[in-house]
């Protein structure tokens, strides 16, 4: 077996193992069954690895410093899947985004700055950056703090991360397809949809019309349902040229994200809060690895923040505010992004959970 070190991060509302890029296998084409062994995966379960039987803790965060003046450390993501595999590096993740901060600052890549160190990260899978604005106190990332969000208990120290020029993150245009709704066939009928890719590409569908009232919770939706999102978001990924609808699930099932969105409406979340349709600009369910998103992704948030201001997208025809801020009710709660000149701005918490070294059952040539 090889020993690996590594370190378990949340970031957001999800849960990543980092690995510094010097402890990865000499040969890129290894890191794909390297990082599925040390998941775990294919098992529904994971139970022979660190994943947790959920598309949002099983993913991994490779970091590199970086040797030029405008940027400060690279950021590879990989979406492992849990049936398949396969590790999706298509897209990237804006909740583990939240963690690179910290972690490029606690290993050293980075300079800690007080009272606020600000890390400018080069994310690899989409040629974008992201400023992230971590607190340190002390000389160290400060990690208590009294802000809150919605699918993590407790409280944490408040990270911005600003994602800067991000349209065409992944097919290099903001409307891969150019346009910005179109009707796709579907087994049923046509159904409307925008696919816009901003941070990531998105898939946005109207609730009402794939028989939705916007307010489900994600424990809610049935496998009926469940397959025919799937098959929607498989016919935009060929729209967008990352697979046929016959095999998207399985070569490209990360990207695109599908969205269902629909008008403000007051709704109970999964935490059993009430909130009024005040509360909120806009309703959206995502889909992630062909399951409901327990609450939302933030590069999915950041997408339908840009989508706001496409002239004839869905989000955009629904949606109550087109301001600098904007509130969007998920599963689990409310999540609110800030619109800035230099880019799209998000509040998010992290914590370093463990360090460690891990055994993978593989023969591994390391760098």
């Amino acid at each position: 077996m090889v020993k690996t070190n590594v370190t378990i991060m949340r970031g957001g509302t999800s849960k990543g193992i980092f690995f510094h890029e010097s402890a990865m296998p000499n040969n890129k084409n290894e890191w794909e069954p390297f990082l599925l062994d040390i998941m775990g995966s294919p098992d529904k379960r994971q139970i022979d690895g660190l994943g947790g039987g959920n598309s949002l803790t099983s993913k991994v965060a490779i970091i590199k410093k970086a040797h030029t003046s405008d940027i400060d450390v690279h950021y590879t993501f990989g979406q492992v899947s849990i049936s398949e595999e396969k590790v999706d590096f298509k897209g990237n993740c804006g909740n583990i985004s939240a963690a690179v901060g910290p972690f490029a600052i606690e290993e050293g890549l980075v300079k800690a700055t007080e009272p606020m160190t600000a890390v400018r990260i080069l994310n690899t899978n989409t040629n974008k950056m992201i400023i992230a604005e971590v607190q340190v106190e002390d000389g160290q990332v400060k990690y208590d703090g009294d802000v809150t969000i919605s699918g993590v208990p407790g409280s944490g120290s408040p990270i911005y991360l600003n994602f800067h020029d991000a349209a065409g993150s992944v097919t290099g245009h903001l409307l891969p397809t150019g346009n910005s709704s179109e009707f796709l066939d579907t087994s049923q009928g046509q159904i409307e949809v925008s696919i816009i890719d901003y941070a990531n590409p998105l898939v946005f569908v109207e609730a009402s019309s794939i028989g939705l009232d916007g307010t489900e919770l994600a424990e809610e939706f049935t496998d009926l349902q469940l397959a025919q999102f799937e098959e929607l978001r498989s016919i935009a990924a060929e729209k967008c040229g990352f697979a046929s609808r016959f095999s998207a699930t399985k070569l490209s099932p990360a990207v695109p994200k599908l969205a269902i969105v629909s008008k403000p409406e007051k709704y109970k979340d999964s935490t059993g809060a009430w909130h009024s349709n005040v509360e909120m600009d806009l309703h959206i369910r995502m889909m992630s690895m062909q399951k409901p998103h327990q609450a939302l992704a933030v590069t999915g948030a950041i997408c339908t923040t840009r989508a706001l201001s496409v002239e004839g997208a869905i989000p955009a025809r629904i949606a109550k505010n087109h301001s600098t801020k904007v509130r969007l009710a998920h599963s689990s709660g409310i999540i609110e992004t800030m619109v800035e000149p230099t880019g799209i701005k998000i509040v998010r918490t992290a914590r370093r959970i463990m360090d460690g070294t891990v055994y993978t059952h593989g023969d591994y040539q390391m760098m």
